[in-house]
């Protein structure tokens, strides 16, 4: 306020001192003499230095003022409801996920936090809502590994994934798990690749066409050379009713998905798609021990943010997502969902979300992979 004064007070002087000038122009230099033009001229160019201080206080005084704003609302954050958005239905793992950190982190913010279902295509939905709202720290969303495929599968996004998204943070990853019906007479990793290696062809389901688990075992296959074909689903409930009976040979989803059918004995589990094996199947290889080194393909889960908001907000979130998921019972709710946290800062989440869209981006584009397929 002080500094806005300043330039305003240095505004008037300009106008006194120009009116000062002309006047003194009129009376005293009618005459024209050599020495009092100079001496006019030298008054008007003081003048027009004070108009360039002046306005270069105003300018100053301006971003002082928004900057100001800024920190002041970020200061203050959240002094109202805070909207977890979701792009699934009630019930699935990104919902799960979602209210699992609604209440320690209404806790942790001081402010109701509240979970909105805006299913549909995969996640874009409820993504584009997200893009639409303010970016003023009130709405977030939690996004499942469909993100990071979504650019090179969907023909069209009504937003842009790096430019009007901001990374919050990784909340956890999970493997996707590769299952054989009990009729299908696989009982191993090993023997089905040795069945596909001779050239016996295989279907396998998966909750849809882009799902991480259908590209996934398209990568596999392609690098294997194996005759696998792809049998989508529309949701995990589908798929494991029919590997249940036998329906379908192969079918892979979250660990999540598949971990009950393995316990009852329905499914025979055969191998998980991370680097290292999950505490849930010890017993089961992962696909890079089965001779594919380096295979890696994890389930992924992430907190988002509407792409301007203000980076301090974006840390505040930060932090209190990563003190909901220190909490027991958070950590508690993820691991009965096979999701082993990861938590990281924003930009943990950026380099993460870069490279899956690099990798299966290429690998969608590379196989033609359609939606419509």
């Amino acid at each position: 306020s002080s500094a806005l004064a300043s330039a305003f007070g240095s505004r008037l002087s300009f106008s006194s001192c120009l009116s000062a000038q002309l006047r003194f122009s009129s009376r005293s230099c009618s005459n024209r003499s050599s020495s009092c033009s100079r001496l006019a001229w030298s008054a008007s160019a003081f003048c027009w230095r004070s108009l360039a201080c002046a306005t270069l206080a105003l300018g100053m005084a301006s971003a002082w003022s928004a900057g100001s704003a800024a920190s002041t609302a970020s200061t203050h954050w959240p002094t109202q409801t805070v909207r977890l958005v979701v792009g699934f239905p009630a019930g699935s793992s990104p919902d799960l996920t979602a209210r699992a950190l609604a209440e320690p982190l209404s806790k942790a913010l001081g402010q109701n936090v509240i979970v909105e279902n805006i299913g549909g295509a995969s996640g874009v939905i409820g993504t584009a809502a997200l893009t639409r709202a303010d970016a003023d720290g009130y709405t977030f969303a939690v996004v499942f590994d469909t993100h990071g495929v979504n650019p090179s599968l969907k023909d069209k996004l009504p937003y842009d994934t790096i430019k009007d998204i901001a990374p919050v943070i990784l909340i956890g990853t999970s493997p996707m798990v590769l299952v054989a019906s009990k009729n299908s007479g696989i009982t191993s990793f090993k023997q089905l690749t040795e069945m596909s290696k001779a050239g016996k062809p295989f279907s396998y389901g998966s909750i849809g066409i882009g799902s991480l688990g259908h590209l996934s075992m398209a990568r596999l296959a392609k690098q294997a050379g194996f005759d696998w074909n792809h049998i989508p689903y529309r949701g995990g409930g589908p798929l494991m009713q029919d590997a249940l009976g036998g329906q379908v040979q192969l079918a892979v989803g979250s660990e999540f998905l598949v971990k009950p059918h393995v316990d009852s004995g329905g499914v025979i589990p055969l191998v998980i798609t991370t680097a290292k094996r999950t505490a849930a199947l010890p017993n089961v290889p992962t696909v890079s021990e089965s001779g594919f080194p380096g295979f890696n393909a994890p389930a992924w889960w992430a907190v988002l943010a509407p792409g301007k908001t203000p980076p301090a907000i974006v840390n505040a979130m930060n932090q209190a997502v990563t003190k909901a998921l220190k909490t027991p019972a958070v950590a508690s709710k993820l691991k009965a969902q096979g999701i082993e946290i990861v938590a990281g800062n924003p930009e943990t989440l950026r380099d993460f979300i870069g490279k899956q869209i690099a990798v299966w981006g290429k690998f969608v584009i590379e196989n033609n992979i359609k939606e419509t397929q």
